[in-house]
């Protein structure tokens, strides 16, 4: 019992220093109990954002575990605007991108997502908001608890998502957005599984 309290304590506390990093950078950072409250949680997000049919107003949802088949019909008709057959010129004229992320780093505040599908990297940088679902159990300390845990010969392709776009390049003005999302949104999810 002591040892299981020690472990949901820890665990709380790599949750704040994940969501003071992150949001230190402009993250907003959320914590649900099962899928089917953040499937809650992003719909509610896909509303307040406008999507729609509409020109430039849609999302798009790269294929992950946590979303079945019929999970897709249910949220395409609940949400006009929302595609899970991902494209190209389908995610450069989509408002919101979703992706299911493998790990998060509690020191810095980043997300780490083995992106060798080409859907995932659009939607998470060709979008103006990008909404990031990850498994509370992929909370990891450092990036040395991740490399431990990567396997080289099943991702070619990593991506490092710290806070959104943002770029000083020339006349050092800090500008969000222009490189990628100038938004991102982070869901923990308790009960879904490591996706790595």
């Amino acid at each position: 019992m002591k040892g299981q309290m020690n472990a949901i304590l820890e665990s709380s506390e790599v949750f704040e220093s994940f969501k003071a990093r992150a949001g230190a950078v402009g993250a907003c950072v959320e914590r649900v109990a099962n899928k089917a409250l953040a499937l809650e949680f992003v719909v509610r997000q896909l509303r307040q954002e406008g999507v729609s049919e509409k020109p430039r107003t849609g999302a798009v949802w790269a294929g992950c575990a946590m979303v079945t088949p019929s999970d897709q019909k249910k949220l395409e008709a609940e949400v006009p605007g929302l595609k899970f057959a991902v494209t190209r010129d389908l995610a450069e004229s989509a408002r919101v991108g979703i992706s299911q992320v493998d790990w998060a780093l509690a020191d810095t505040g980043t997300l780490v997502q083995c992106a060798d599908e080409v859907d995932k990297r659009l939607v998470s940088t060709l979008t103006a908001v990008h909404i990031a679902l990850v498994a509370t159990s992929a909370l990891l300390p450092d990036l040395g608890s991740v490399v431990a845990r990567m396997d080289p010969r099943k991702s070619a392709y990593l991506s490092f998502i710290t806070g959104p776009s943002r770029t000083a390049d020339i006349e050092r003005v800090l500008t969000i957005g222009v490189h990628g999302p100038e938004r991102l949104i982070v869901v923990f999810v308790d009960d879904l599984e490591v996706a790595a």
